[in-house]
């Protein structure tokens, strides 16, 4: 299994294999079932399943629209891209829908220090929790409310700032730590991490986005409340209809060249494929580089 790393620091994620995802997902449904019930126990009515309806004064991705994903560096894009994604410290592209992306779950490489230390994971011997995969990040701890609302006071002025610099809507990535902390988080507080990130999202006019995290699409939609959804080599992986399930167009795929199973066009004439597909170099590297890889789909 391969694991790359974006020259950001972000990444396409180790990937389990399909016995362990059938497990998640039915661990997923069982908890989906109780956060409704909990839901309907408080009065609230979570949305169910289906396309995103746009909330009063917030603006969805356009549906279809071709992406362009450009975290490794930010750069003027095709003239036929109508939707950009950049990292939060970048500036949002003119006359685009712009998606900043947050990493709301564990830290980024030399932010470490950004974080009060009772936002970081550790384990019973005091170590920092490092994800497996990349030792210079460090899971957050969102095992309880406090800790969680410590997070969120941490995360809210890069999602606010997304909205002051132009912004249009913000992806959270990294949603699915508890599946890498060897049992120490829980897939259920990662979701109500996930609600109230969403919610300052709202305030501040943005839409959401669900970054990756296919076995937890139907939780992230209905009860955290997420708008619509960015998915990395959901065609690769056989997740695509996971996502349109639970927002309908407003899906964004991002494939890779390192790992095409047939050629691009093919995945584009895929029915399952989303409408608004992109396909990038691994290292998401800016025009001009190298290593630069770009191709929407011919229709």
């Amino acid at each position: 299994m391969r694991i790359e790393r974006h020259a950001s620091g972000r990444g396409a994620r180790p990937r389990r294999g399909a016995l362990a995802g059938a497990a998640a997902g039915a661990s997923a449904a069982v908890l989906a079932s109780a956060l409704l019930l909990s839901g309907c126990a408080s009065g609230a009515a979570p949305e169910t399943g289906g396309a995103a309806e746009p909330r009063a004064g917030i603006a969805l991705p356009p549906a279809g629209g071709p992406p362009d994903y450009q975290l490794g560096g930010a750069y003027r894009p095709d003239p036929a891209v109508t939707i950009v994604a950049r990292d939060r410290t970048a500036e949002p592209e003119p006359g685009v829908y712009s998606i900043c992306y947050v990493n709301g779950f564990q830290t980024q490489p030399g932010e470490l220090g950004r974080w009060p230390d009772e936002t970081l994971l550790r384990d019973d011997a005091g170590a920092l929790v490092h994800d497996p995969a990349w030792p210079d990040e460090v899971l957050l701890d969102t095992r309880t409310a406090d800790r969680r609302d410590a997070i969120v006071r941490t995360v809210s002025p890069w999602i606010e700032g997304c909205a002051e610099r132009g912004f249009a809507a913000v992806e959270f990535d990294n949603l699915d730590t508890y599946s890498r902390s060897a049992g120490a988080l829980a897939r259920a507080d990662n979701v109500e991490l996930a609600r109230a990130l969403v919610a300052v999202a709202h305030d501040a006019g943005l839409a959401a986005g669900q970054k990756n995290a296919a076995d937890d699409a139907e939780l992230m939609r209905s009860h955290a409340g997420f708008d619509f959804a960015v998915t990395e080599e959901c065609l690769v992986f056989g997740e695509c209809e996971r996502y349109t399930e639970q927002y309908g167009a407003h899906v964004i795929d991002i494939e890779y060249t390192d790992e095409l199973p047939r050629s691009f066009a093919e995945m584009c004439d895929d029915p399952g494929a989303p409408a608004s597909l992109v396909l990038r170099d691994r290292g998401l590297a800016a025009r001009g580089s190298a290593d630069y890889a770009f191709a929407l789909c011919p229709h």
